[in-house]
């Protein structure tokens, strides 16, 4: 099997053109071709009207080794990968221990998964609800302004990213191919396949609370146990006689103890109280850079026009990825960025307000949305490793009281932001956040070092989208969760650096971004922990 990259054809191709492609760049008459297989299909609208299709693809081709001869040197052409995931471990017959894993988003479901997978039957907490009962307490904010804070966009089953556009792509290096395991195995529970193919595949919403339950029900087939609504309150620790830290359990919110020599610490990048507790236990955590902005919404017809020329169904709507170095010297970018969809409340917590941005499958809702948010660093919060929390505390209760402290979120047209001063309407572009918005002044909601970078990023984003920059484009604040303000130290074992039997893991850990990368990283873990576990059990055989 050969692999085929970078063949190139325009939008709208007759179905045959693409194997007559392939033909010419393998040299080989049509017929020598056995077999193809699109691997990746992206596209190129840099030079509209003319959109080009960009495939990557997999071929079986009669004499092969004679192609592969003539093609040496180039590129384009090589042996196709071989991207089947193989389980590293399998437990044991007879096998008793049962792995922890604490958190049930992306990260601790595949984990799991993985850990069910090769029969180490793991249980599964969740201080929040199954996805459905936690989806109607998430309603229950955005239509009515109460919010559970133990249910709600950051907690529950599916985690952060099943209330998000449901993008599955992501740039690690991944030399192992774990991310295709990841999309295959949502293909099975209910994905479309052509996210197996797609250069951005998203799912949305509705599909992926399907997904969720379907994993759900695979974990639990063989072997795995879910508990909801279990909050991890502390960890039971036991040092020995070298002064080595080894996991012995966890304890519950309920006051129950649960005994674990191995736990997986999949918790996401809003679990505050859980970092503090970590800290007071003496895990191992230092604070790391975050960023933080608002969100920005303009209609989805004009990032299609400027990406595409016009609307296109066939490429759906478009998307955009924009990048400023401000003049004082802090990086603006836009973040998570949701064609067709909504800005969301995100709140976690009482008396406080944080967004975010969600689409459904279809992304066909009237407003384009992404975050604008600009990096931030330790030295802009100093002090304990826990500061970051503190600092996005502070901007998230000034956007609630901006808002109104009724949870609607403050909201300013870009062309008051950009001249400094408050708006008392908004104009043409409706803000979709629900609960609702308050125009205002948002330099109130954010240092005036990220406002300041933001007024010049915006400009120049103007000048690189037409029409990014219009007056009645709308901010909503505020953006602080784009990613965890700690990182909990581990090893190259997946290990807590000084606590034993501690896999901390995912986008919560520092270790990830986005529901691809965080799942690619729970395999990792899980992988860790039947190593170590089997290890464990070869040394106490040897023993005996």
């Amino acid at each position: 099997m050969l692999r085929l990259t970078e063949i190139k054809l325009p939008l709208g191709h007759a179905p045959d053109a693409l194997r007559a492609a392939i033909a010419k760049r393998l040299r080989v008459p049509q017929d020598a071709i056995l077999s193809q297989t699109v691997i990746r299909c992206g596209h190129d609208a840099r030079k509209k009207p003319a959109i080009t299709l960009i495939y990557t693809l997999d071929i079986a081709v009669k004499d092969e080794a004679a192609v592969l001869a003539r093609a040496m040197g180039g590129k384009n052409i090589r042996v196709a990968p071989d991207t089947e995931y193989k389980f590293v471990a399998h437990a044991p017959a007879g096998w008793t221990e049962r792995p922890l894993v604490i958190g049930a988003g992306p990260c601790g479901l595949f984990a799991g998964l993985i850990l069910a997978q090769m029969g180490f039957r793991p249980i599964i907490l969740d201080r929040g609800k199954v996805v459905r009962e936690r989806t109607q307490d998430t309603w229950g904010l955005w239509r009515r302004s109460v919010l559970n804070p133990e249910s709600n966009v950051q907690f529950g089953e599916g985690g952060a990213g099943t209330f998000s556009d449901g993008k599955l792509y992501s740039q690690i290096k991944d030399p192992r191919f774990l991310g295709r395991k990841v999309l295959t195995e949502f293909v099975k529970a209910g994905a479309p396949e052509e996210i197996l193919t797609a250069a951005k595949p998203h799912i949305g919403t509705f599909r992926l609370v399907k997904m969720v339950e379907s994993l759900r029900a695979t974990i639990e087939s063989l072997g795995g146990e879910y508990r909801f609504q279990h909050r991890v309150t502390d960890l039971e620790i036991e040092m020995d006689g070298d002064g080595t830290r080894h996991m012995r359990g966890v304890k519950l919110a309920s006051g129950e103890t649960i005994a674990a020599k191995r736990v997986v610490l999949a918790v996401g990048h809003s679990a505050r109280d859980t970092f503090h507790m970590l800290l007071e236990r003496g895990v191992a955590i230092e604070a790391k850079p975050f960023s933080i902005g608002f969100r920005i919404e303009h209609p989805q017809s004009l990032i299609d026009r400027a990406r595409f020329g016009s609307s296109n169904k066939e490429l759906g709507a478009a998307d955009y990825k924009l990048v400023h170095h401000a003049a004082n010297g802090r990086d603006v970018y836009s973040f998570c960025m949701c064609p067709g969809g909504t800005v969301v409340a995100a709140a976690s917590e009482p008396g406080r307000v944080v967004t975010n941005g969600m689409s459904q499958y279809s992304r066909n809702e009237r407003n384009a949305n992404a975050g604008i948010v600009v990096g931030i660093t330790p030295a802009d919060y100093p002090g304990s490793p826990l500061a970051g929390i503190d600092f996005q505390r502070h901007w998230e209760e000034r956007a609630f009281v901006a808002g109104g402290e009724n949870y609607k979120a403050p909201a300013q047209r870009v062309g008051d932001f950009l001249a400094g001063r408050a708006s008392a309407s908004l104009g043409e572009v409706v803000p979709s956040y629900r609960p609702g918005v308050t125009p205002t002044d948002l330099s109130s909601c954010l240092p005036d070092y990220a406002v300041a970078a933001i007024r010049e990023a915006l400009s120049a984003f103007g000048k690189q989208i037409k029409g990014f920059d219009m007056d009645d484009a709308v901010l909503t604040g505020v953006e602080t969760r784009t990613s965890s303000p700690i990182r909990i130290q581990r090893g190259a074992d997946f290990q807590s650096v000084n606590t034993r039997g501690l896999f901390p893991a995912g986008e919560g850990a520092g270790f990830a971004g986005g529901i691809l990368s965080a799942g690619v990283d729970g395999i990792k873990v899980a992988e860790a922990v039947a190593r170590d576990m089997l290890a464990a059990g070869k040394r106490k055989a040897d023993a005996a």
